[in-house]
């Protein structure tokens, strides 16, 4: 569905706009929907026009923030406006606005409750996750952490939902609103895992949106990204839209499942609410220098550049510039000016020079802030063979993955991993990826994938370019992808120094080049032919593809597209032991424990004598579909920790 001239609409705006049809204009809202888009006008005045047949047309007027954001902005002239079937339909069609974006209501925590009262709180480290949840007194009550009916042991226990009182911050006291938010959260996700992508419609994601309006306004910024997450999951898998992965909605769900069930069971703590706006706090005098330059691109429309910083003393910052504007702004950010303290410097300049700064303004994950008082000056850009930048090549990747696996371990709400270094050798191309092996003993094979792969970035290209020469060494600074076996999503690269048969970067580069950005051509390479037509190299086996695990990752893929019903039938196809005995001979007796307690909840729809259903929750299923997709996750990222020490005899 193309979607690019309606504006975007808040969720709020569509949740209501769908609970006021009657349950026969339900039915038919996914129909009418599809194919609207389409039919849209952009008038003279800003506003988006739809027609629906002779005597109906809807008109969407977005507000300052550019988004539909109150009932009154859509309107149609039928004679059932505004609880029209056309209505709903139009903002069903339109994409949805990004919460960051939109004024933000205060909440309203009850006395001598909320967070702070009798326990440490603060604010979350993800400052780019915007959320939703709310309720009331008459909410039913929170979903509970245990096992859930029917199941085996441990099947349906949520990982995490008891607070450790042993260590970390203290749990936070929740209101009753947010208790009441993350309850009525936790419904709605079950249901629509339950449901599934084929039945997972506009009527089942406006109850999403619904309850991610609620958690809004009771505070839960973290909760409403993880459901409008799903939301748009749902949305591609529906429309079959290219950018759709399967196992990208199942991490959604995991995570809105698990941060909802957290949150009602009381055990939440600060990185659970999570924060609405990033917080930015003094920094003092800092003296940073550039690493590379990363195009971000979003899947919402937004379009820009983050560069890359490292202080003397090691620690990781970054300025960030990314607005709407899609493709084209993150092509041409990568060399926009940088906002932060009246610097005369550009992005490309900052990734390859460095700033004092002075009054600096730091947010938790490092993202450096440009206010008022802040002032910078330009130093000198230090190459990667200069401390502190040097230091990141020094240590094994092994090393620096396993110290990154351990802090997702010990906060499973941390920010994405750290950029690590390494001197590597080529090997080969693997499709569109690249094998290189890391210029140590025993070193691993590594896969290096491109960090965005959009045909319109170089990224790609560069890779195919450098797998054009093998036994070329360089230095790869990147960012492991903790879930995939020993990959690296390399940002820029790098000669190795003293080496022969390396890259030949112009003086002005600083010896490193952005394949984000910079477009390696056939004079960056050494002398020599490039064996273009070589076969692809042998990637050896892949300890996470090949590990039966498979089956539980399939077990719930198949239960987010198909719903419940697709993990019942899946089960009564091939028996247990069938199914889950190559994961007990493996050693994944857990994991067969969990798929078998998941399929059997599936089916257990136990009927009266009329044949109705007798418990039509699906509260217990969503517990054991939880446990099961948690502890997978757990397991693949012990089998990726270990793909990076795990070697192969392949001469270079």
């Amino acid at each position: 569905m193309n979607t690019g001239l309606l504006p975007p609409v808040a969720p709020e705006v569509l949740a209501e706009a769908v609970e006021n049809l009657t349950a026969r204009l339900r039915k038919k809202l996914d129909a009418a929907i599809e194919g609207c888009a389409a039919g849209a006008v952009r008038g003279d005045d800003g506003g988006v026009t739809i027609r629906f047949g002779e005597d109906a047309l809807v008109t969407l007027r977005p507000g300052p923030e550019g988004a539909v954001t109150a009932a009154g902005q859509a309107t149609c002239t039928c004679l059932l406006a505004p609880r029209c079937l056309h209505r709903a339909a139009a903002l069903g069609a339109a994409p949805l606005a990004d919460p960051d974006r939109l004024p933000r209501p205060e909440p309203h925590p009850e006395p001598g409750s909320g967070p702070g009262a009798g326990a440490e709180s603060g604010p979350g480290p993800d400052a780019d996750r915007a959320g939703a949840a709310a309720g009331g007194s008459d909410a039913v009550p929170a979903p509970k952490a245990g096992p859930a009916p029917g199941s085996a042991p441990g099947a349906g226990a949520v990982p995490g939902a008891e607070p450790d009182r042993g260590s970390g911050p203290a749990p936070e006291v929740l209101t009753a609103a947010q208790h009441a938010a993350a309850a009525a959260l936790w419904r709605a996700a079950a249901e629509a895992l339950a449901a599934g992508v084929t039945a997972g419609g506009a009527v089942v994601q406006a109850e999403l949106l619904r309850a991610a309006h609620t958690a809004r306004l009771a505070g839960l910024p973290r909760a409403e990204a993880a459901t409008l997450r799903v939301v748009r999951g749902l949305r591609a898998a529906r429309e079959r839209s290219g950018g759709h992965r399967l196992a990208d909605l199942t991490a959604a769900f995991r995570e809105l499942l698990h941060t909802a069930a957290l949150l009602a069971s009381g055990a939440a703590g600060p990185a659970l609410t999570g924060t609405a706006r990033r917080a930015y706090r003094p920094g003092g005098s800092l003296r940073v220098y550039g690493l590379c330059r990363e195009p971000v691109l979003s899947a919402t429309g937004y379009g820009g550049v983050v560069t890359h910083l490292l202080a003397a003393d090691g620690s990781r910052y970054s300025v960030s510039d990314v607005r709407p504007g899609g493709l084209a702004r993150a092509r041409g950010a990568g060399s926009a000016s940088v906002a932060l303290g009246g610097a005369a410097l550009d992005h490309a300049g900052l990734a390859r020079g460095g700033l004092r700064i002075a009054g600096a303004t730091v947010s938790a994950d490092g993202r450096l802030g440009a206010g008022r008082g802040v002032q910078a000056t330009p130093l000198r850009g230090v190459p990667w063979t200069e401390e502190p930048v040097a230091a990141l090549f020094a240590r094994p990747a092994a090393e620096a993955v396993a110290a990154r696996l351990a802090e997702r371990d010990g906060d499973p709400d941390a920010a994405e991993p750290a950029l690590l270094g390494c001197e590597v050798a080529v090997v080969g191309a693997a499709g569109e990826d690249l094998l290189v092996r890391e210029v140590r003993e025993d070193a691993p094979l590594l896969r290096l994938r491109a960090a965005h792969p959009h045909p319109e970035l170089p990224h790609t290209a560069n890779l195919r370019r450098i797998a054009a020469h093998p036994g070329l060494l360089l230095r790869v600074l990147g960012r492991p992808d903790l879930d995939r076996a020993a990959t690296l999503r390399p940002l820029a690269v790098g000669p190795v120094p003293g080496a022969q048969y390396t890259l030949r970067l112009p003086e002005e580069w600083l010896g490193r080049a952005d394949l984000g950005y910079d477009v390696l051509q056939g004079g960056h390479f050494p002398p020599g032919a490039a064996d273009a037509g070589a076969p692809a190299a042998d990637a050896g086996p892949d300890v996470l593809a090949d590990s039966p695990l498979w089956r539980v990752r399939r077990l719930l893929e198949s239960g987010v597209a198909g719903g419940r019903r697709a993990v019942a039938e899946a089960a009564r196809t091939t028996g247990p032991a069938a199914a889950y005995g190559p994961l007990r001979r493996a050693g994944f007796t857990a994991a067969a424990e969990l798929a078998t307690a998941l399929a059997a909840e599936a089916d257990r729809r136990p009927r009266d004598p009329f044949g109705r259903l007798t418990d039509p929750s699906p509260d217990a299923y969503a517990h054991a579909w939880l446990a099961a997709s948690t502890h997978l996750a757990a397991a693949e990222r012990s089998l990726v920790a270990a793909s990076w020490s795990w070697s192969r005899s392949i001469p270079l």
